[in-house]
């Protein structure tokens, strides 16, 4: 009883009951099921689905005299009504009231990704105090931080306000902030961010911005007003209600005066049911989100894929969308005596035991091409330096130039010119030393995903410009941009500074309407703030997913060229059937003016148009992708991190 109270109380839940009533009652209404009730069952429809607009479109009219569609179809409603044409009534009602339903889903689903992104903000910080010369730790909520305070963070905890390190040495985790695929080397004099994840060593910091002031604070605010100023894009229906509606009551009341046939006047009213013109749009939107979601793109509304017709520019963020977002062995240089099958053992011993996540990619390098791995005698961890351990009689280190250094293990020129190579194509770089003495290298980098050029060659043929916006380094941006086909670079952007590219203020050329594509919490204020946006479902946080205007589940690059083909298409569509439908509307106008047509065969010319529409628009589920096959029969599912496909059985 208290689970039917909540649908029937819940304003949405009620909604998707009446609709679904509605839509029952339609069918048995259309195949004249049952023969013997006491009334039409589309009365349901007319009841549930039509009486809320009518209601709408009379209150607006009252209160503002606000001319909208709700009026046209009002007017539909009651000219069929009049003529017995209850079906029609509750078709119009019915179709109305599923777009209403899907605006609604659209503005609470923004809403809730920006809790969500609130909801990541540490509710508590560790502040030090010295107190009678001894340090002193006491937890406070992280709303009481203020700028000086000294903070500690222990690994694997999030920083909760912005800082500059005064003790310790760390790796952070940067990709919420910068989508950097790497963790960033932190010393003493760094600068931190609110909402980075600390991952090894324990830091102090003093803190420089707090409250709504530090970084996550700010990406925030620029996703709530991004999305403040996204207005939903006004209806061509709505544009022109005003202009229709004055010109079927004048049509029908001079033809009532100058014939003076009542009759005449209402099958005017019955040919100007707008029930072709009400399914121009939201047929053709239907069947072009019903082909994307076959091919794995999954659109959030028709608003998004009229939106994709009109894009001028596609911009990606780099890792995790046209990169794999982890990083992966690319080289392994040996120098000495070993030799890199060698070296790579010596290496992933010495890694074995490290959380970093450059050792875990040494060790699944090592894995997959057999390497042979040590025991470890002894093991010691250096954040921001590296691994040094004793292994098999041997001392092994494993790490960056500076412990090197502090080792005094010396580097041969051709060593370290054959590394600054690798570091200014925007790879990392681990040296192996073996007892002292340099052995060579292990290369690591984020890898481009295998279909990011020929995507990047398929926008650019639909005639859209492609661009890179990352928070990552210039040189590794350059060589990923380089690899994959695209031009133009923006390297080293925080959240905001993507957000003023997508807006054209970083200087440079106007990019026009803007396609966003990417797969991170960092790229959450630029979805938003794009005209239209996309996030990668399989491996994207649930932020992006929630703040873009469609998904590409499969993490899938090279669907979206046919995505922008099929949005044109659809627009293509959407202009026909509207140009048709106003069209059948004037030949019919003109037979029930001359008295060729009456209400009856005029409630079935309205029809005969309806279906026309519908014909046209389910073409759209037919266009094929003509650079890749179809994903074939396929379901997909909702996961807690964002949306991923499962194939049937």
């Amino acid at each position: 009883m208290d689970r039917l109270k909540g649908w029937l109380f819940d304003e949405e839940k009620r909604r998707v009951v009446f609709a679904a009533l509605s839509a029952v009652a339609l069918v048995f209404s259309f195949s004249g099921w049952p023969g013997q009730a006491p009334f039409d069952p589309a009365w349901v429809a007319i009841v549930l689905c039509g009486w809320p607009i009518v209601k709408g479109a009379v209150v607006g009219l009252v209160t503002e005299f606000d001319v909208t569609a709700d009026v046209l179809v009002a007017m539909a409603l009651i000219a069929s009504l009049v003529v017995g044409e209850s079906f029609a009534a509750g078709e119009v009602a019915f179709i109305m009231t599923l777009g209403a339903m899907l605006e609604e889903r659209t503005l609470r689903k923004a809403r809730e990704g920006i809790e969500k992104l609130v909801n990541l903000s540490p509710n508590e910080a560790r502040l030090v105090r010295e107190e009678n010369g001894r340090s002193v730790e006491a937890t406070v909520p992280a709303e009481e931080v203020v700028v000086g305070d000294m903070v500690r963070v222990l690994p694997g905890e999030i920083i909760p306000v912005d800082g500059v390190i005064v003790f310790g040495q760390t790796a952070v985790d940067q990709s919420l902030m910068t989508g950097e695929s790497l963790p960033v080397d932190k010393a003493v004099g760094d600068e931190i961010f609110s909402g980075t994840v600390n991952q090894l060593g324990s830091i102090d910091f003093r803190a420089t911005k707090v409250g709504q002031d530090s970084s996550l604070q700010k990406m925030i605010r620029l996703v709530e007003s991004a999305g403040a100023e996204k207005t939903p894009i006004v209806r061509i229906m709505d544009r022109w209600a005003t202009w229709i509606v004055a010109m079927a009551l004048g049509t029908a009341l001079l033809t009532w005066g100058v014939t003076g046939e009542f009759i005449r006047a209402v099958t005017i009213l019955v040919v100007f049911c707008p029930c072709a013109l009400v399914l121009s749009t939201p047929t053709a939107i239907m069947a072009g989100i019903g082909n994307a979601t076959r091919f794995g793109v999954l659109i959030s509304s028709g608003d998004a894929l009229e939106r994709l017709a009109k894009v001028k520019t596609v911009a990606f963020d780099k890792t995790g969308t046209l990169t794999h977002g982890k990083p992966e062995v690319t080289a392994v240089r040996a120098f000495g005596h070993l030799g890199e099958r060698g070296l790579l053992s010596w290496a992933a011993t010495a890694e074995r035991r490290s959380e970093h996540p450059l050792a875990k990619a040494v060790l699944r390098y090592a894995q997959k091409t057999g390497a042979s791995l040590g025991d470890i005698e002894e093991f010691h961890l250096l954040p921001g330096r590296g691994v040094k351990v004793a292994a098999g009689g041997h001392q092994v280190l494993g790490g960056n130039l500076k412990l090197m250094e502090e080792e005094s293990v010396s580097l041969p020129s051709s060593l370290t010119e054959a590394a600054q190579r690798e570091l200014k194509e925007g790879r990392a770089v681990i040296y192996v030393g073996l007892d002292g003495k340099a052995e060579g290298f292990i290369a690591l980098s984020d890898t481009l995903r295998s279909d990011a050029r020929a995507t990047v060659k398929g926008i650019e043929a639909v005639g859209v410009r492609t661009i890179l916006l990352t928070g990552d380094h210039k040189e590794a941006a350059e060589r990923i941009a380089g690899e994959s086909g695209i031009l133009v670079v923006r390297s080293e952007l925080l959240p905001e500074d993507k957000v003023k590219a997508i807006k054209g203020e970083l200087g440079g050329p106007e990019w026009g309407n803007t396609l966003m594509v990417g797969d991170g919490l960092n790229d959450a204020p630029a979805l938003k703030t794009a005209y239209v946006s996309l996030a990668m479902g399989g491996v994207g946080s649930g932020m992006a997913v929630d703040a873009a205007d469609g998904v590409l589940v499969r993490d899938d690059l090279k669907r979206i060229p046919h995505l922008l083909r099929l949005a044109k298409k659809t627009a293509t569509t959407i202009r026909f059937n509207i140009i048709l439908s106003l069209f059948l509307n004037l030949v019919t106008v003109i037979l029930a003016a001359t008295g060729i047509m009456g209400p009856v065969v005029g409630a079935l010319a309205h029809n005969a148009g309806a279906f026309l529409i519908v014909f046209n628009s389910a073409r759209l589920l037919n266009a094929k992708d003509e650079s890749s096959e179809s994903l074939g029969a396929e379901g997909f599912g909702l996961t807690e991190t964002g949306l991923t496909a499962k194939t049937a059985g």
